[in-house]
This record gives structure tokens, sequence and C-alpha cells, in this order.
């Protein structure tokens, strides 16, 4: 039997997609070669969840700044949906500048709501690249949730108007009774605190100093309320400061902007690691079986890689499997024993080939199956 290699790459930001990347290295390759695009959980899970077989279903949902967009989530026929934050509130979703204060995750929240009426039975929720801090209020609302002022009154969007929140009424939140929510991510912030969301997030989605103490504010509410009317979590201290202990303090609840919060308060999530967890809904061990070599990579290999990305997960994997793997990217700055730690035994760069960064970028395609041609000559040859 012929033994094939296996393509599980994820994509290389601003150049090419997770599926472009694997065509393009199968295409340099010139033996049989599987494909399988992959994702961490943040931008690109549903176009990986795509590539292997789901379907797209793509409907009008609210943007970060309450605009109507197009966005997609992924399904299986055996009821799994694959949702991406980034899909309906991700900062590319901005029309212009970033608006830390009012950005909302409703979007989030009617994609997860379209699932659930199609009859998910488990929904997978990939946090990463959010425009919001809003605690994942608006992802609540759009099941039903309202968060009201004392007056009685709906908030309007955003992190910052969480700081007049009153009371938060569940009596319309869509019945999810039945459906298995996981959050993939490999953020582990609590969502409050000099660790939490508005502290370590909120400045990459434009927060000033000022404004990271208003959504500090604003979240340390949405906890203490949901601890004093829906016992999610332990004891308030002092009202002036509430600090809410349990699911606020858990890992992952501070990531996508505290949407973490909500899906472990309101849709009872569980928190999976996001590659780990992904690989196994594509079924990366299925196509591992037989291979003689797992080609993974991202645009660039560094210091992050190492902290559970694409690529160190699919090692991981593969490494299980008895396989050996090489990455391909943009650009490495990673050390021969960086690689090795890591289970990835060679990493082949397009500035490896092409020095000119802005060239790597625009020929990343073409450039990716030089690369993979000599991946072939050197590591598939026969008696190589």
């Amino acid at each position: 039997m012929v033994q094939h290699v296996l393509v599980a790459p994820d994509k290389f930001k601003g150049s090419l997609t997770a599926a472009e990347v694997a065509s393009h290295v199968a295409a340099g390759l010139g033996v049989p070669a599987v494909e399988l695009p992959v994702a961490d959980g943040g931008d690109g899970t549903v176009d990986a969840a795509v590539a292997s077989g789901y379907s797209r279903i793509t409907i009008e949902a609210t943007g970060p700044t309450g605009r109507p967009v197009s966005a997609s989530y992924a399904w299986h026929p055996t009821g799994t949906a694959v949702v991406e934050l980034a899909e309906a509130s991700g900062l590319r979703r901005l029309p212009g500048e970033r608006e830390p204060l009012t950005a909302t995750s409703r979007g989030t929240g009617d994609l997860i709501a379209d699932a659930v009426r199609r009859g998910a039975k488990r929904v997978v929720l990939g946090l990463g690249g959010s425009a919001c801090t809003d605690g994942g209020a608006g992802l609540a609302q759009a099941l039903g949730a309202r968060f009201l002022d004392a007056e009685g009154n709906d908030l309007p969007p955003g992190g910052a108007a969480l700081k007049n929140l009153d009371r938060i009424d569940m009596s319309g939140f869509l019945d999810i009774s039945g459906v298995e929510f996981v959050v993939a991510s490999d953020v582990d912030n609590p969502l409050l605190g000099p660790h939490g969301a508005a502290a370590v997030y909120g400045p990459q989605k434009g927060a000033t100093p000022e404004d990271v103490k208003t959504l500090e504010a604003g979240l340390a509410r949405l906890a203490a309320l949901a601890t004093a009317t829906h016992g999610l979590m332990g004891a308030v201290e002092h009202d002036d400061v509430p600090r809410a202990m349990g699911v606020a303090g858990a890992p992952g609840a501070g990531a996508a902007g505290g949407v973490g919060f909500a899906a472990l308060a309101f849709l009872h999530a569980e928190v999976r690691p996001g590659i780990d967890y992904l690989l196994d809904l594509l079924g990366f061990d299925a196509h591992a079986e037989g291979a003689r070599l797992v080609i993974t990579g991202e645009g660039s290999l560094d210091e992050q890689t190492l902290r559970g990305k694409a690529p160190a997960g699919v090692a991981r994997a593969a490494a299980r499997a008895g396989v050996p793997v090489v990455a391909v990217c943009g650009r490495s700055t990673l050390s021969e024993s960086d690689l090795k730690a890591a289970g990835i035994e060679a990493a082949y760069a397009l500035t490896d080939i092409e020095p000119d960064p802005a060239r790597c970028m625009a020929e990343a395609g073409p450039l990716l199956e030089r690369l993979a041609a000599r991946i072939a000559a050197e590591r598939l040859a026969e008696g190589a």
C-alpha cells in the first residue's frame, strides 16, 4: 500500500487560509497526500471544519458595532455545530476604529441560537480575535437574557454599560437543555484582575488605561450580579468592589473579552484545549493512520507556537501515532532544539528561499509549492 503524507497546517495569517496552505503543499509534494486544514479555535476554525466535511451555514448576525453582518458557522449532520467568535464578533468585523467600550458579542449569540434552533446537540465555540470586552453579555442577550438597569431598561451594548447593571432576567432565555457546549480555547485567564479580560486583552482592542478601569468595573458588576441572582459562583465581597470566585475565577473565563465567562456561566460549557479538541473533532488520528509524514505549519513559528498553537498540537497528536512531523512557515524564530522539544523535526520557511518578506506574503502559494518539493526530495525520496 502506498503511504500518504498528511498535510495539516493552520493559516498563514494575512496571506493564505489553512485550506490554501494545505492545497499548495500537497500540490508541490508530488506524492499521495491527504489535506486536513486545522485551527486552534481562533480565526479560521469554521473554514477548517468546512474543509473537513462540515457544511457552511450563513446567516445575518449582529456585528460588533451593532450593524448586521453575514456570518457563518459549520454544521455536521450528527448535530455538531462549530461556532467561531471571530466570524460575527471579531476585530476584522469592525468597519474602522476599534470600539473597546461599546463592541458587543451579540452576533456570536445569534450564531449559537441558529444552531440550537436547527437541532444542535453539541456546540463547539472557538474563542479568539474578539472585538469586544462585554463579558459575553451580548451573546447572552441574543439567547434571550435581559440585562437591566435600576429603572428596568435594557442596557446598551458593550462592556462599559455593565457598570449600570442592576438585574439579570433569564425568563426568556432560549431552551438549551440537551445541548452540550464546549469552549475550544487555550486562553486560561480569569475574568477579573491583573490577568483578566480587561487588563490583558482590553488594550489590544483599543482600550486606554481609563477604558480598562471602566471595563473592569463593568465585568466585576456582571460577575457580582450573576453570583447574587443565579448562584453561579462563590461569595461576593464588599458591594463597592465586587469580586466573584468560582466561574469568574475559572481558567478561560477571561477569554475573548469575557465571552468565556458567559459560556461557563449561562451555557454551562466545558473548556477544552483548543487545538487538541479540534484535532479530535476533525478526525486527525484516523487521517494519520498509515501516514509516512505529517506536515503542519503556520505563518510564523515562534514562542507562541510552543504555547499550544496549532503546529505544536499537531506534533503532539502525530507523536502519539508514531509519525514524524515537519513544519512549513513564513518565517521561524525557533531554534533546532525548540523545534525538537515541540516534536517537529525541521522547519521549512519561505524566507529560506525568498528573503523579501513582502514577496513571501504576495507569492506565498508558489513558494510553498517549492518548499514542498524540497521536503519531498529530502524526506520522501527512496532511501531518504
